[in-house]
C-alpha cells in the first residue's frame, strides 16, 4: 500500500499512522467499534497533503453523531484549549485551576519587585514552601511554537525576581507553560539552564493534557451542547471551566440557554468533570 503523507499544523509531514489516531481517539473515551469504523472512513478519503485538522474534523463529527455527550468534547480539548482566546486571559485561569487540582495555591495577574525591576506574573503558585512564578504563553495558531527566545526571557525575569530583596516577593523557582509545543532549541535550553517547561505535551507525561486528564478540569469550550456564540459570552464574563456551570440551570438560563437545552449541557458538563487514568492502548 502506498505511503500517504499527511501534513502537520506546522506545515511539516509525515506519513499518516493510524495508530497515533487510534490513540487519540481511544484517550477520548471511543469505543472499538467506533474508532474502527473512523479508521477506515479516514483511511478511504487519504490523500497526500490531507492536513491533520482535515483528519480531526472528520472524526469529531463522527463522535458527536455516534458516541455519547464526553467522548466528542474529550476529543476536541486541545482545539477548546485554543477557543479560549484570542486573548491569553482565560488560559491562565484555566492553568491556575489545573494546578489547583494538583494541591497548588494559585494567583493570576501577580505584581511582585525582583531585585532589578517590577514584574507582573501570569500565576503564582504555592505549595510546600515552594513559590512558582508562571509564564503563560498562548497561542491562537496550533503550528506557532514557544522558541528559545521566550525561554531566555523568562528565564532572565525569574532569577530577578528569585533575588528580590523583598522576602514575601521572592520566587524559588520559573516556569513557562504554553498551550501548544516547544521548539528544540527551547528545550535543549530549559534542560540546561533548569527552567522548567510544561507544553502541550510536554514533559512526556506531564504535559497540559496530562493534566486535564487527571484532574477532570476541562475548558467548557469543549462542551458540544453549546453553540461558539453562547460560550463566548461565558468567557467574557471569565467563566472558564465546565464545572462553573454544573451547579443547576440557572446560570445557564440567565445567559440565555433554553431550561431544555440547559439540561443536556449539565449532563455533559457533569461527565466531563470526572478525573480518569489515562486509557492505555496497545500497539505493535
Amino acid at each position: 500500500m502506498k505511503t500517504i503523507h499527511i501534513v502537520k499544523a506546522d506545515g511539516q509531514e509525515e506519513p499518516f499512522d493510524e495508530r497515533k489516531l487510534d490513540e487519540s481517539l481511544a484517550r477520548a473515551g471511543a469505543s472499538e467499534e467506533i474508532r474502527k469504523k473512523i479508521i477506515t472512513l479516514t483511511e478511504r478519503e487519504m490523500h497526500d497533503g490531507m492536513t491533520t485538522f482535515e483528519i480531526y474534523r472528520r472524526a469529531f463529527e463522527l463522535l458527536k453523531r455516534e458516541e455519547r455527550h464526553p467522548v466528542a468534547a474529550r476529543y476536541s480539548i486541545k482545539k477548546a484549549v485554543f477557543d479560549l482566546g484570542p486573548s491569553g486571559f482565560p488560559f491562565e485561569q484555566f492553568v491556575a485551576q489545573l494546578l489547583i487540582q494538583d494541591g497548588w495555591r494559585t494567583h493570576t495577574g501577580v505584581a511582585l519587585n525582583g531585585r532589578c525591576t517590577s514584574h507582573e506574573v501570569d500565576v503564582l503558585a504555592e505549595r510546600d514552601g515552594q513559590k512558582i512564578g508562571i509564564e503563560v504563553k498562548f497561542h491562537n495558531a496550533a503550528g506557532t511554537k514557544t522558541d528559545v527566545k521566550d525561554a531566555l526571557y523568562v528565564y532572565a525575569r525569574f532569577e530577578d525576581l528569585k533575588a528580590s530583596p523583598k522576602e514575601d516577593e521572592k520566587v524559588t523557582d520559573g516556569w513557562l507553560v504554553t498551550n501548544t509545543r516547544f521548539t528544540r532549541n527551547a528545550i535543549r535550553y530549559g534542560k540546561c539552564s533548569g527552567l522548567t517547561l510544561i507544553g502541550w505535551d510536554y514533559p512526556r507525561g506531564r504535559g497540559i493534557l496530562d493534566m486535564v486528564e487527571r484532574s477532570g478540569v476541562h475548558p467548557l469550550t469543549c462542551l458540544t451542547t453549546l453553540t461558539d456564540g453562547e460560550k463566548r459570552r461565558f468567557l467574557d464574563r471569565n467563566i472558564v471551566l465546565c464545572k462553573d456551570i454544573t451547579q443547576g440551570t440557572h446560570l445557564l438560563e440567565e445567559f440565555g440557554v433554553s431550561s431544555q437545552k440547559a439540561k443536556d449541557v449539565l449532563e455533559e458538563a457533569g461527565q466531563l468533570c470526572i478525573s480518569r487514568p489515562r486509557p492505555k492502548v496497545d500497539t505493535p
